[in-house]
């Protein structure tokens, strides 16, 4: 079992859990700080191996008093959203976008859950990811069920940690707006260049994730 779980995010790790991971100055997180015009919405992002259907990966992000992504043990990286342990600030829609393509390869799709919430459990759960620090390995959705613990509307969320259990919960949320995402680029990330042009060959699906490898528009 043990093996096991280490395996569900193997493919995002980023170094021990003993070691504090970035942290970028109090300047450059303020500087990068960016809120959405949207309302206050929590977001599920779940990374699921397009061979075995296996969920790989859980990500959380935030639109409070600023927009922020919880990456827990995760490897994504970008100059433009600073770092501290585990949470990247200045998420833009265009860093959305990226973030997604940065996860979707021929090997994994991602599954985006988008829920409302009210601005004082945003700015709840926006605290709580600030406050939780670099996750340990294989801990990526244990350590989000824990933040969303006791916030109304997600009683329902296991404490699993597997991700597809915690999708699934999602999945029944009444309000939830739910798209998958698929792209055929390389496992390796060699095409990855920050433009919108490069996203283009992005296909989006609607609804749940059927459980097995279907692009959009197939049965």
């Amino acid at each position: 079992m043990r093996s096991f779980l280490l395996a569900l995010c193997l493919p995002f790790l980023l170094a021990a859990c003993s070691e504090p991971g970035p942290w970028a100055s109090d300047e450059t997180v303020s500087r990068a700080a960016y809120r959405a015009d949207e309302p206050p919405t929590v977001t599920l992002f779940t990374m699921v191996n397009n061979r075995s259907n296996e969920g790989a990966h859980s990500a959380l992000m935030v639109n409070a008093s600023q927009r922020v992504i919880f990456n827990p043990a995760g490897t994504f990286h970008h100059p433009y959203a600073p770092q501290r342990a585990d949470v990247h600030y200045g998420i833009t829609d265009n860093m959305v976008d990226f973030f997604i393509d940065y996860h979707a390869r021929e090997t994994y799709r991602v599954i985006r859950h988008d829920v409302p919430v009210s601005a004082a459990n945003a700015e709840r759960i926006l605290q709580r990811i600030e406050s939780r620090g670099t996750v340990s390995n294989a801990l990526c959705t244990t350590s989000i069920n824990n933040i969303l613990r006791d916030i109304p509307g997600f009683e329902s969320v296991p404490r699993s940690p597997f991700p597809k259990a915690t999708m699934r919960a999602f999945d029944k949320m009444p309000n939830a707006t739910i798209r998958r995402y698929y792209d055929d680029s390389l496992d390796n990330r060699s095409d990855i260049v920050d433009s919108p042009a490069a996203r283009a060959d992005i296909q989006v699906g609607y609804g749940p994730d059927p459980g097995h490898f279907v692009l959009p528009g197939e049965s």
